[in-house]
């Protein structure tokens, strides 16, 4: 996979290309990275490209030109030359693992990395495959979020972490928040590990987890729990994690 970045801190992406396992996986030609810079693209010797909103009020706009050549050339760059454009935008759909699953299917992803007030909307309704939003919230630019979506799909391709079935297992991976997981020591500041995890017993183990995955889901994301068609055993265990969790409400009112 190739992902670029259009960015005006090509710097700040040292973070997903030289550290952890995306460092590692890039060192292991499991995928390449490219920033482009728009300001080779301005029209004028200083680099900007920016200018202020028609219609007025605060802030500047990034104009469409210089952002366009960077796409092209990003295309250009590609074996294919038909990378899917994403703008990260707090107005996209939100990044879901489903998304970044999808993602992680592609050869070539361009990130556009906005700055400023936003971005010229003609670059985005010509140019841009679709935008993707991490949260209900706004930063100073794109360059964080397209690297929390770059983390999110790259740690889906095959190799890049040490071991598949940590992608597997982690939370909404199947459409549940991951259980609690522990490791050494047994016993810290008065809390133990449940005996089930020392058992050895894996039947009993994989029940455990899911128990706590529906509980813990149940509990923090219940919206979740809305849209997921439960199998029978997933049933049973939240009927009786409802049931368990109505008996501690009464013990605590008696």
């Amino acid at each position: 996979m190739l992902i670029q970045a259009i960015t005006l801190f090509p710097e700040m992406f040292d973070s997903i290309t030289r550290y952890g396992v995306t460092g590692r996986a890039l060192k292991q030609n499991l995928w390449q990275f490219q920033a482009i810079n728009p300001r080779r693209f301005a029209d004028n010797k200083l680099g900007y490209i920016d200018d202020r909103p028609f219609g007025g009020g605060p802030g500047m706009i990034m104009m469409a030109p210089p952002l366009q050549a960077a796409i092209e050339e990003a295309k250009q760059q590609q074996k294919t030359g038909s990378g899917r454009v994403i703008y990260l935008s707090p107005q996209g759909m939100p990044l879901t693992h489903a998304k970044a699953a999808e993602l992680a299917g592609l050869d070539n992803i361009i990130l556009l990395c906005g700055r400023y007030e936003g971005i010229d909307e003609r670059l985005l309704q010509s140019s841009v495959d679709e935008e993707i939003s991490i949260g209900d919230f706004v930063v100073s630019g794109g360059e964080l979020p397209a690297m929390m979506l770059m983390d999110a799909v790259l740690r889906l391709i095959p190799g890049v972490l040490g071991d598949a079935q940590s992608a597997e297992q982690d939370s909404f991976s199947d459409g549940l928040l991951d259980c609690p997981h522990y490791t050494r020591p047994i016993e810290f500041q008065g809390m133990e590990v449940p005996e089930v995890l020392r058992t050895g017993n894996h039947g009993l183990i994989a029940e455990w987890r899911l128990k706590e995955s529906l509980r813990r889901t149940l509990e923090r994301r219940p919206d979740l729990l809305a849209k997921r068609s439960l199998i029978p055993k997933e049933s049973r265990l939240l009927e009786a994690i409802k049931e368990a969790i109505k008996q501690e409400q009464q013990d605590s009112q008696s």
